[in-house]
C-alpha cells in the first residue's frame, strides 16, 4: 500500500496535523510507503544553504510524524523550493536495494532550479521503482513549455550501471504542480460548474487532458478521474477561490498520474496479454484536502495498492543479537549473508531505537571486519562493546548497512537491552545525597 502527497505549500511552515493528509485514522491497513513530494518548500539562500548541512523542517516534522509509527525515512531528494520524501516500514528495508536520486533544473534555462524536477528510482522486491516530483511552468499560455520541460525531466539519466533509464522503469510515477490550467471556458462558467459539483463539463479543456491526447509520450500516462473541487488558487486559510485583483481562474495544477511499463508493451503489440504480469497498480482513491490553508495550493493524494510478484524474498543478510543483551557486558551479533552477496570492508551493523528515524540515526555501529571475532561458512560473529550500549536499555534492533549497495539489507527482531543495574543504582545513590546536602538556610534568600 502506498500513499503519495503532493502539495504546493508556498514557503509555508508545516501544519499543526497533518492525520487526515496521510490518512493515519483511516481504518484499513497501515500504509507501507509514503511518498510526498513537495514544491516552493521555503529556498531562500540561507534556508537553503542551513538545509543542506541539516534536515530542512519539512523533512524533521514528518520524519516526526512517521518515525513513532515504524516508519523510516528511506531516501530524499532536494532542489531549491523542490522537495522529495519516501518513508517505508522496516519490514521492507532488506527488500529495497540501487537507490538512487537525480534533478533536473528547467527554470532560466537550467541555471536556477525554481523549476524542474527531483527524482528518486530503487528496486522494491526487485522490480523497478520511480517517483519524480515535478514543478512546472505557470501560466495560462505556457502549455507547450511544460511539456518540454516535462520532455527534459524524462530525459535525464542516472548516475551508475545498468540502471534504466526513467521509462523503462517498471512502474513510474510522476506528480507534483504540474501547473496546466483549464482553457477557453471564463471564470464564471468554471466557478459555476465547481459550484454546482459538475466537474465533468472542465475535464474536456483540461490543458493535461488535451496533451495526453495529442503527445504520445504522454498517452501511457494514467490518472485517475478528478472527482475534487480544481486545488488552485485559494485565500490562505480559506477554501474561497482567489479574491484578489488577478482573480486567478480555478485549475487542477497538482497532480498524480503513473505508468506501467509492461502494460505499454503490451498495449503496443495489440492482441491479448502474452506474458504474466508481475507488477500491476490500483489506485484506490485520489482527492483533495480542503482543511489545509497554508498555501493558495490544496494538497492531493493518491492512495494505491502495488501487487508485486517477489523477483526477491530472501534478505541478502540475516542478523541476530546473541543471547541476553545488557549494557553491563560486550555483546555479540551473528550474521550470515547469502552467497553472491558483495560484502565490503566499509560494511556496519547499527544499533538502532526502533522508532529510528534514517540510517544515519544510529545509537552505535560495529564495522563488520574490524570487529569480527568468529567465522564459519554458515555465519559470523561481530561484538559491540558495552560503552557503547545506552545504559537505560530498551526495545532496540539491528540493522546490517552494505557499502557497495548503499542501503540496509539486513534487519533483526526488535529485542530487549537490560539496562545497567550498576550505574542506574549508583546514579539513584548520588541523588539522594546531592538532596541530602543541600543547605537548610534556604530561608534567608527570601529576605532579598
Amino acid at each position: 500500500r502506498l500513499h503519495l502527497v503532493t502539495w504546493n505549500v508556498g514557503t509555508a511552515s508545516p501544519p499543526p496535523d497533518v492525520t487526515s493528509l496521510l490518512q493515519l485514522n483511516s481504518l484499513g491497513p497501515a500504509m507501507d510507503m509514503y511518498v510526498i513530494g513537495l514544491q516552493e518548500v521555503n529556498s531562500r539562500i540561507t534556508n537553503f544553504l542551513s538545509d543542506l548541512a541539516f534536515d530542512d523542517p519539512w523533512s524533521i516534522f514528518f520524519m516526526t510524524v512517521l518515525s513513532p509509527l515504524g516508519y523510516i525515512k528511506l531516501s530524499s531528494v532536494r532542489m531549491q523550493g523542490l522537495l522529495l520524501l519516501i518513508f517505508v516500514k522496516h519490514i521492507h528495508l532488506p527488500f529495497i536495494r540501487d537507490i538512487h536520486t537525480h534533478y533536473t533544473r528547467t527554470g532560466l534555462y537550467g541555471y536556477w532550479g525554481n523549476k524542474g524536477g527531483v527524482t528518486i528510482r530503487m528496486s522494491l522486491y526487485g522490480h523497478t521503482i520511480c517517483f519524480m516530483n515535478c514543478h512546472l511552468p505557470a501560466h495560462m499560455e505556457n502549455t507547450e513549455q511544460r511539456l518540454d520541460d516535462f520532455e527534459k525531466i524524462l530525459e535525464m539519466q542516472f548516475e551508475g550501471e545498468n540502471i534504466p533509464s526513467t521509462l523503462d522503469h517498471d512502474v513510474l510515477f510522476w506528480f507534483g504542480d504540474l501547473n496546466f490550467r483549464i482553457a477557453d471556458y471564463g471564470i464564471h462558467f468554471v466557478r459555476e460548474s465547481i459550484n454546482n459539483k459538475r466537474y465533468n463539463l472542465l475535464w474536456e479543456k483540461d490543458q493535461l487532458n488535451m496533451a495526453k491526447k495529442k503527445e504520445a509520450f504522454l498517452q501511457e500516462f494514467i490518472e485517475g478521474p478528478l472527482q475534487f473541487k480544481p486545488t488552485y488558487k485559494f485565500d490562505l486559510y480559506s477554501d474561497v477561490y482567489d479574491t484578489s485583483e488577478k482573480k486567478r481562474k480555478p485549475a487542477w495544477t497538482d497532480r498524480i498520474l503513473w505508468r506501467v511499463k509492461n502494460l505499454c508493451q503490451h498495449a503496443s503489440e495489440g492482441g491479448e496479454f502474452s506474458e504474466e504480469q508481475t507488477i500491476s497498480v490500483t489506485l484506490n482513491n485520489y482527492i483533495s484536502h480542503m482543511s489545509y490553508g497554508i498555501s493558495d495550493h490544496k494538497p492531493v493524494t493518491g492512495t494505491f495498492g502495488l501487487e508485486l510478484k517477489p523477483l526477491l524474498s530472501d534478505p541478502l543478510v540475516k542478523l541476530h543479537p546473541e543471547g541476553e543483551w545488557s549494557a553491563e557486558h560486550d555483546v555479540l551479533i551473528s550474521y550470515s549473508a547469502v552467497p553472491e552477496f558483495p560484502s565490503s570492508a566499509w560494511d556496519w551493523i547499527g544499533l538502532f531505537k526502533v522508532a529510528f528515524r534514517h540510517v544515519n540515526d544510529y545509537v552505535t555501529y560495529a564495522w563488520v571486519e574490524d570487529d569480527e571475532i568468529s567465522s564459519n561458512k554458515d555465519s559470523k560473529q561481530v561484538y559491540m562493546s558495552a560503552a557503547e550500549i545506552p545504559d537505560m536499555g530498551g526495545e532496540f534492533l539491528l540493522c546490517y548497512y552494505s557499502n557497495t549497495l548503499q542501503s540496509i539489507v539486513g534487519l533483526s527482531q526488535p529485542f530487549q537491552i537490560q539496562p545497567n543495574r550498576t550505574l542506574i543504582e549508583k546514579d539513584l545513590t548520588e541523588e539522594e545525597n546531592s538532596w541530602m546536602q543541600k543547605p537548610d538556610n534556604l530561608e534567608s534568600h527570601d529576605e532579598f
